[in-house]
């Protein structure tokens, strides 16, 4: 029985660790682009956010927006207040005179999924054939909007996932969080630098008007509280194969802010993790549940230790190659977004992590989670 064990454990440590050596070399296929000359730009971009209760944030976000380096005739800005209780609608509508277009959610029903019913709603009122979606409590660099406009004029692509990090932290918990997450991000460039889709992040996403109803939208997946981002990337990825791109560019980096504490952190995770059953390519689903299986297999270790000091062996070899393989991927991607800094807490990170996964992905599929202020699943 033993025997078996063990071989079950070095068997999803060799697939953990062939998982990473595939991130490491998507990541590093994936190149800074040269962009041809942007004068002059020609597409109409519609710039989408949708916002409840982001009184805090909002301004700021449409500050950034108002400050990008795009040609403003070409530029629209609509934001969808989802029944936000606070200031946020009045915040939005004192942009008026500027442009910007504020739209209301008004449902009478409740829905699983105000994001999409928001998103759906406001790219129903737009004009541009780009639509380029972010969130409210973003910022961003005054040539976002054009950098992601010249990569997709000059790769004729139909889907851009671009980086998001965090910023401005206050707490070390907050700067673990940014090193989790440039993992998280890492994991969908790799997949797209080896020509695949897997995931991406809603905060910095661009696609086309007419493949977001050539696909058919958020129908199929409207029914699932997240998943405006990665659940579309598979539906397009499916229709578009090799027409998906990560804008490997730091003038392309969105901004925004690590959770404040361990409730808002585990929640965000869940909803994060309820979408990924639902991916339409079930070789992704199938690698996701190997390396939970892995993470699995070194909580055995740490248990079947007691009764058999084998396993405490086998764990220590295990933890060495994950923290080895992990740091490997991970000064790649921080070396990216200039916080290379943040890696030497992997060695304290790496084995929180383990935790993490197993329990993340033991909730995110089988329970509701608050988001926003509402219980959805």
């Amino acid at each position: 029985m033993i025997a078996f064990y063990t071989f079950i454990s070095f068997l999803l440590t060799g697939l953990y660790l062939l998982v990473l050596a595939y991130l490491i070399k998507g990541w590093s296929a994936l190149k800074r682009p040269q962009l041809s000359d942007p004068s002059p730009f020609k597409t109409k971009v519609t710039v989408l956010i949708a916002a409840r209760n982001e009184e805090d944030n909002i301004a700021e976000t449409i500050d950034d927006l108002l400050a990008q380096d795009y040609p403003h005739e070409l530029t629209e800005i609509i934001i969808v207040d989802d029944h936000s209780t606070d200031n946020t609608a009045h915040i939005i509508l004192s942009y008026a005179n500027r442009g910007v277009k504020l739209l209301q959610l008004k449902e009478d029903q409740a829905l699983n999924s105000y994001k999409k019913k928001a998103i759906t709603e406001a790219i129903a009122r737009s004009t541009g054939d780009l639509l380029v979606a972010t969130d409210a409590d973003c910022r961003m660099g005054s040539k976002w909007l054009s950098t992601v406009v010249g990569y997709y004029e000059t790769y004729n692509l139909v889907m851009i996932s671009s980086p998001v990090t965090y910023f401005h932290e206050k707490t070390f918990f907050e700067r673990l969080q940014t090193l989790e997450f440039s993992f998280l991000i890492g994991i969908g460039a790799a997949f797209i630098g080896n020509g695949r889709a897997s995931t991406c992040n809603g905060a910095n996403l661009a696609y086309r008007k007419d493949v977001f109803y050539e696909v058919g939208g958020f129908k199929g997946i409207d029914n699932l509280a997240s998943g405006d981002d990665e659940l579309l990337l598979q539906k397009v990825a499916k229709v578009y194969p090799g027409r998906i791109g990560f804008l490997k560019d730091i003038e392309a980096v969105v901004y925004t802010y690590a959770k404040p504490d361990l409730s808002a952190f585990i929640q965000q995770r869940r909803r994060w993790a309820s979408k990924s059953t639902h991916y339409k390519d079930k070789k992704i689903v199938a690698l996701a549940v190997g390396i939970w299986l892995f993470n699995l297999s070194l909580l055995f270790n740490v248990v079947g230790g007691i009764f058999y000091s084998g396993f405490y062996k086998i764990l220590g070899l295990e933890l060495l190659l994950k923290i080895l393989f992990e740091g490997i991927f991970l000064m790649l991607v921080t070396s990216f977004f200039n916080r290379k800094s943040l890696v030497k807490w992997l060695l304290l990170l790496s084995p929180i992590h383990i935790f993490y996964v197993v329990y993340v992905g033991l909730i995110g599929n089988s329970r509701t989670y608050a988001w926003k202020g509402r219980m959805v699943r």
